[in-house]
């Protein structure tokens, strides 16, 4: 185990490891209901993908422990199976099989971009103000989404503003107001003392602090309500057959001339938004922990083949989303949720090891490992959201031209509800900070080309 996962060296131990992998799952573990929900309204056997979901995130989190050693789980992404579903299928008209093989095909692209080193040189062209700024933005991303999961928000649409009176009614639309809920939900009152518990916990440094805040509120949650234990039967040990969805993709058509131009913009907005997430989440979480060095950030000269952590993690994040595809779901992708186990104590692939092997064991038990609901998970993302925002103190706030772009990198994550959305504004307002300040020449060619990309990206999506 030592000499696997070097524990050790990276100043951690088999417990810490272990706790961090099964804190992340927990957080996680969503994926497992959500994901075939989504999917299976494509026409997708619901179970078969359901099976594919789990198998990819296992296999995925075990490339990332075994060949990079760092404790960061991979499963299919949120926000890639919507545009997979209700964009690729829905609006652009391919068939979920087709869009299999769009999948593939970009999780083939992210691994030339990783192994020619195009992935670590963005890295190394993200100035260290927008690192810090996309550490903390990921941070309220984060715990605005432990905020919305634990029931802490309402949303209402009950007043209307009109921009222009066209007569028809088509110049006006509705504000969604968010406000606080009354806490008369069952799941908001769960989520609250959980909250209050693992705060408690941690300013007391209880050790697993935010295991220990999961476990007591999914217990908790029983009580009222908001838990519920499954009933053991036989048919909870079935795994549904993988069949229907296995090698399942359908490369005719989508190069026909008439689609052609549509395939290329939708291979290239799946690996642009799956490569800055990726890249998001390991600035994010792995470097403010110290699983990703300076080394592992920047340095790309004389080195062969992947020589640091943050090129291994980066192939094993691109394998998955192929690996993926050929099981039967849509792009995977480094969950963000990794840094609940992080925050944990979690630094070593050993941790993805027990993620990947808590995944294997939901195939068998899905109702048990369904059981945590998401009033118990919400408190870690909420604590983790705090975690990561340290970083925001090291940005100069007093100097525009860094505030600016640092400020719309934290603005946009949260609010467009995108870790790539935060990233893409961040980059175009730093470009044009440094143009307007006749610093342009310090600006990395590569970030230049990247916005111009970036900005391609919704033009061609606002365009199909």
């Amino acid at each position: 185990m030592e000499k696997l996962f070097k524990l050790k060296e990276n100043g951690t131990d088999v417990k810490t490891e272990v706790l961090g992998g099964f804190t992340t799952f927990l957080t996680m573990a969503y994926i497992i209901f959500v994901n075939p929900q989504i999917l299976a309204l494509t026409g997708m056997d619901q179970g078969a993908v359901f099976t594919a979901t789990i198998l990819s995130a296992a296999i995925g989190t075990f490339i990332m422990a075994f060949v990079a050693n760092v404790p960061f789980a991979v499963a299919p992404g949120m926000g890639l199976n919507a545009f997979f579903t209700f964009t690729v299928v829905f609006v652009l008209g391919y068939s979920w099989q087709q869009a299999l093989a769009l999948v593939f095909i970009c999780g083939l692209i992210n691994i030339f971009i990783t192994v020619t080193k195009i992935r670590k040189m963005i890295v190394k062209a993200i100035p260290e103000s927008l690192q810090y700024a996309i550490s903390g933005g990921i941070g309220l991303f984060i715990a605005y989404l432990g905020i919305k999961q634990a029931g802490f928000l309402t949303f209402t649409a009950e007043t209307v503003s009109r921009i222009t009176d066209n007569g028809d009614g088509s110049g006006m639309f509705a504000d969604i107001i968010p406000a606080l809920t009354d806490f008369t939900n069952p799941t908001a009152q769960v989520a609250l003392i959980g909250l209050i518990i693992t705060v408690v916990l941690l300013l007391l440094k209880v050790r697993s602090a935010i295991l220990i805040g999961i476990v007591s509120t999914t217990v908790l949650g029983i009580f009222f309500g908001v838990t519920h234990v499954p009933e053991l039967s036989a048919d909870m040990f079935k795994v549904p057959s993988l069949s229907p969805t296995l090698f399942a993709l359908d490369f005719k058509g989508i190069f026909a001339a008439d689609k052609l131009f549509i395939t290329l913009t939708t291979v290239f907005a799946f690996s642009l938004t799956d490569t800055f997430d990726t890249i998001g989440t390991f600035l994010g979480a792995g470097r403010k922990a110290g699983i990703f060095t300076e080394e592992d950030a920047n340095s790309i000269e004389n080195s062969k083949g992947m020589s640091t952590k943050m090129e291994k993690a980066l192939f094993a994040d691109a394998t998955a989303t192929s690996i993926g595809a050929l099981l039967g779901t849509s792009n995977a992708t480094t969950y963000v949720e990794s840094a609940a186990g992080i925050a944990q104590g979690a630094k070593t692939g050993l941790a993805s090891v027990t993620t990947g092997v808590l995944f294997l064991i939901s195939l068998f038990l899905s109702p048990i490992a369904l059981m945590v609901p998401g009033a118990a998970t919400a408190p870690a993302l909420i604590v983790v959201g705090i975690f990561m925002s340290e970083g925001l103190k090291n940005i100069d706030w007093h100097d525009l031209a860094v505030a600016v772009p640092a400020f719309m990198v934290i603005a946009f994550m949260p609010f467009s509800y995108s870790i790539t959305n935060g990233i893409a504004f961040g980059f175009l307002f730093y470009a044009i900070s440094k143009i307007l300040q006749k610093k342009g020449k310090e600006v990395h060619p590569i970030l230049y080309v990247i916005t111009v990309l970036f900005m391609l990206s919704f033009v061609l999506t606002a365009i199909a």
